[in-house]
This record gives structure tokens, sequence and C-alpha cells, in this order.
């Protein structure tokens, strides 16, 4: 029988043929699997993983880094490493409310407003939204949060002429998904989706490394024939994945 190790890992085997990281990365995934370590347990740092085993730094940071990648565990930056919950997922094709999908999986959304400002539209942007260059726009910046890991950054811009009242709105209490789909119901949607490396701004938001792969969904829609919204969702690739059924 190995040894127990402040009740946290035990000894590594040292006959075993596996390298060490995945000898780290295996004890961790029994704790998850059999449930020891339940969804947003604290996972123990590199730090501790190195003094309570012996490892080289090096050593801890890959099996963490690969259990991320995996699923199994979310890195958040300047918080810790805690027990994922089975990977969030959405339909690719349908124009959701991020809020929903949060407290259908039992969870808690909170939204941090990040920017909510009316710019002069330029030739793209303008183009986009369908309006004359130089038209007034709303722009807002918002952290969706799910159980307080930040799961989606949504950078909207929504066509003035279409919903004045925009920027009004306690986005704090309504998505604006929900508010712009009970004032100007959707009947056509635009989108495509790409894997993109966040850029520095992005990253600080959403907690993680530069490196990070995200998932990003443009999408633009109409109603009644005239363009609403055109919108950037970014969601880190390792804590969400979207998914389309027939």
């Amino acid at each position: 029988m190995p040894s127990v190790i402040d009740h946290d890992f035990t000894t590594l085997d040292e006959r075993s043929d596996l390298p060490l990281y995945e000898m780290v990365k295996a004890q961790i995934k029994l704790k998850v699997e059999t449930g020891e370590w339940p969804t947003n347990h604290r996972v123990p740092s590199e730090n501790r993983i190195v003094e309570m085993l012996g490892v080289s730094r090096m050593t801890a940071n890959r099996a963490l880094r690969e259990l991320a990648t995996e699923g199994v565990i979310t890195r958040v930056q300047g918080r810790g490493s805690f027990v994922a919950p089975k990977k969030r997922s959405a339909g690719s094709m349908g124009v959701r409310n991020i809020a929903e999908e949060i407290g259908e999986r039992g969870l808690s959304h909170h939204a941090n407003i990040i920017l909510t400002q009316t710019e002069i539209s330029g030739p793209d942007l303008a183009g986009a939204l369908e309006v004359e260059v130089g038209s007034a726009v709303h722009h807002s910046i918002i952290l969706h949060e799910e159980d307080h890991v930040p799961i989606q950054l949504e950078d909207r811009f929504v066509n003035a002429e279409v919903a004045p009242d925009y920027l009004k709105q306690d986005f704090s209490r309504i998505t604006p998904n929900a508010y712009l789909t009970s004032i100007a119901p959707i009947s056509r949607t635009e989108q495509y989706i790409e894997a993109v490396l966040p850029q520095p701004w992005e990253c600080k938001l959403l907690a993680i490394a530069r490196s990070e792969p995200c998932l990003l969904v443009r999408r633009r829609t109409w109603s009644s024939g005239r363009a609403v919204t055109s919108v950037r969702l970014l969601y880190p690739g390792s804590r969400y994945r979207l998914q389309s059924s027939e």
C-alpha cells in the first residue's frame, strides 16, 4: 500500500514506467472520477504538488496543463485550478440566451459590464449593420460568468435605429440577447465559427493564458428585414464547446 501524503496524494511509484507527469495526472483523475474531488473543488497548486510529491515545477505544470486541455480541470489565472464540470455546450446554429443556458445547468449566471457607449460607425461596421457611414451605433462589451468562472466574452454592436433604448438597459439583470429579441424578434441569422488565439485584453478578462485556443462566433441578426446586431462571442476552448444536431 502506498503511503498517504497530506490527505491529497499518494507517493509516486518509482517502479512505474509512466512519466512522472502522467502519474500526477492519474492521481488527480482518480480523485475526480471517484467523486472525492467534486466539481469546483480547488486542485492543489503547482507549488503544492511539487512540495507533496517531490516532482519538478515543470512536471507539475505539464500535468495541470494537460488536464486542463482534456477538460478535467479549469485553470483560472489569479485564482487557481478547479475540478471542471462537464464541458459546457451550446447549439452552434441557434441563438441562445447565455443566462438561460447556464440556468438550465443549475448554475448561476453573472454579467460583468465592461463597456457601454454610443459610437460613430465606420465603413465596415456600417456595412455589417446596413446603416449609413457615420451613423450612431450602440456598443457593449460584457463578460459572462458561470459560477464565477468566465465562459463568454460578448462584444456587440447594435443598430441604434432599431434599438434606441439599448444602452438604458441594466445588463446585469437582463442579457442583450433577451432584450433585443423582445423588441425585435429574429427573422434571419448569419453566423461563422472559427478557432482563434485571444488578444491580450481578452485573456485578461477571461483569465486565460495567451496560448489558450478559443472558439469565436461572429453573428449578425435581422428582424423584419432590418439588421439588428453584429456580435463577437469568444469562448475559452477548454471550458466550452459548440454542437449541432438535426
